[in-house]
């Protein structure tokens, strides 16, 4: 097969492990820790928001977002993201990954800024400018995720390209934690220069006026670790599989890649042509493409659906469930910095016991495992531990047993990272053609920001309690979160099923997946069952 292949692409596919792998890992996935803590970081401070621009200090209990505000300021950076995940996926297949790789920094660089700066002198005009310039900031994020994949997977040889591209998206898990600890570090310092008494004792005096700086140093400091690796996206040469088959510059690619493995590449713009002439050039909206790769797109997209509605509800709400069980104490029992802090030790917690460890279990087992079985394990065990949080909630609820709720539920995010959280960003950048491969990865993408949207709006309403004495102030009685965990489940029971339509794609080259470049054997080439077997 390698020899009806263009020799830069074949040299890619068995190159030896070497410095600029793990160079294009550091810069693509730096990307994904701001991703993740710019993301995330919000539900550190939307607690503290609601304390400084809607108290009101004859109430009981401290100020609190209203619930048409809050589901703006947690899910306008998703929409975003959304949109530009199908903008800047379709872009990257018209203009080059590399091409708008910089543009999608600059914007997080300058949006993550600015929602620090918020200005205005009403809690109105302060909320809308925040989440004007968080849509942007996630608009830019967006663009990160079928970039960074797709990139990765061009330049990766195919027998460590799964833990190359989830290598890229494990920055993320570092992402959440630099969150956490930025917001322990700053509320500590906070607290002690400026203490503050609990809201029960004196509700006006419970938020010191300093607190207001503590949520924009935290939300502008997303821009740093974007900043630090703009130069050298801007000096990354473009994708070899994107100049060669896409481009059709032959004598570029080999150029480029012959500088980057130091070793002399044959162009072959014949043997190009040929491939060319041999291949087929169908769009995405053609019978062709739906023949060839419309179940690969709908087991992508759904799984991300699934997994996202699933994965955003519990990590942007982490706060409500904590304070729910009783881990976190009473609203009232604290002041604002306080409350902060407890807040941002229990999401660290989580972090580094069960996020951050299921991605790197991911980067070393995904090439040995394969992401078929990863995902499928990952979607069975989410199911499991979340039934587990429903059926004997009450049980969690009880004084002495939220030890074991905490360790269940961080259970749940160890399998949805060690399976389908990082699965769904791997498969899509390695199953598609080139030509389409950003435009597809976005698409997917895009379908797991819905249900991210759906998790962050769906569940801030649904996990009220159903008797309306305990519904937070401005909400409606919903479901409780017992039943709320339950419809997560099914949601994971789902993706489980949906696995089966992604087919495996360890030790296989790019072209080997998508028949691109090897139009005789194509017919074949996409015909693969789930545990990665060619079907005849």
């Amino acid at each position: 097969m390698a020899s009806r292949q263009l020799q830069v692409l074949s040299a890619l596919d068995g190159a030896k492990t070497q410095l600029y792998h793990f160079r294009a890992i550091v810069v693509a996935g730096m990307g994904f820790f701001t991703d993740a803590y710019d993301l995330f970081c919000i539900s550190l401070v939307t607690k503290l928001l609601g304390r400084i621009y809607y108290a009101d200090p004859s109430s009981p209990n401290p100020g609190s977002l209203p619930p048409n505000v809050a589901a703006a300021v947690n899910g306008v950076a998703l929409c975003g993201t959304l949109a530009g995940q199908l903008f800047f996926g379709w872009l990257g297949d018209k203009l080059g990954r590399k091409s708008v790789y910089g543009m999608t920094l600059m914007l997080m660089v300058v949006c993550s800024v600015a929602s620090g700066l918020s200005f205005g002198h009403t809690p109105a005009s302060v909320m809308a400018t925040l989440c004007f310039f968080r849509f942007w900031l996630g608009f830019g994020i967006g663009g990160d995720y079928p970039l960074s994949a797709t990139i990765m997977s061009e330049y990766a040889n195919k027998k460590t390209r799964g833990a190359f591209i989830a290598a890229v998206f494990a920055m993320q898990g570092f992402g959440i934690l630099a969150g956490g600890v930025v917001t322990l570090v700053l509320s500590t310092v906070f607290r002690n220069a400026f203490p503050g008494p609990a809201y029960q004792v004196d509700a006006a005096a419970s938020t010191v006026p300093q607190a207001d700086y503590v949520w924009r140093i935290i939300l502008m400091l997303g821009a740093l670790p974007a900043a630090l690796t703009y130069y050298w996206r801007t000096k990354m040469p473009e994708t070899a599989r994107y100049t060669a088959l896409v481009a059709k510059n032959a004598k570029q690619a080999s150029l480029d890649m012959s500088k980057v493995l130091q070793s002399e590449i044959e162009a072959e713009p014949e043997k190009l042509d040929e491939i060319m002439a041999r291949g087929e050039d169908y769009g995405l909206f053609t019978s062709r493409f739906a023949k060839r790769h419309g179940l690969h797109l709908l087991g992508t997209a759904t799984a991300w659906f699934l997994v996202d509605v699933a994965y955003y509800s519990q990590n942007l709400f982490q706060k409500d469930i904590f304070g729910s069980i009783g881990w976190i104490p009473k609203a009232r029992t604290m002041d604002a910095l306080e409350e902060v802090f407890r807040i941002s030790r229990a999401q660290t917690l989580i972090a580094l016991c069960g996020t951050v460890p299921g991605y790197w279990f991911t980067v070393f087992l995904i090439d040995v495992i394969g992401t078929f079985w990863i995902q499928l394990v990952g979607f069975a065990m989410m199911t499991v531990f979340m039934l587990g949080l429903a059926v004997p909630y009450h049980h969690w609820t009880t004084p002495g047993n939220h030890v074991g709720f905490v360790v269940m539920y961080g259970l749940t995010f160890f399998f949805a990272n060690f399976g389908p959280n990082a699965t769904t960003f791997i498969v899509p950048a390695e199953i598609f053609p080139a030509r389409l491969r950003s435009t597809c990865h976005g698409i997917s993408a895009a379908a797991g920001k819905a249900g991210a949207i759906i998790g962050a709006f769906g569940f801030l309403y649904a996990a009220q309690s159903p008797d309306p004495a305990h519904v937070d102030a401005g909400y409606k009685p919903g479901i409780g979160v017992q039943k709320a965990l339950y419809v997560l489940a099914a949601c994971n029971l789902l993706g489980f099923l949906v696995t089966f339509l992604v087919p495996e794609s360890k030790g296989k080259s790019l072209e080997e997946m998508s028949g691109e470049a090897h139009a005789e054997e194509g017919n074949g080439a996409n015909k693969v069952c789930p545990s990665g077997e060619q079907l005849v």
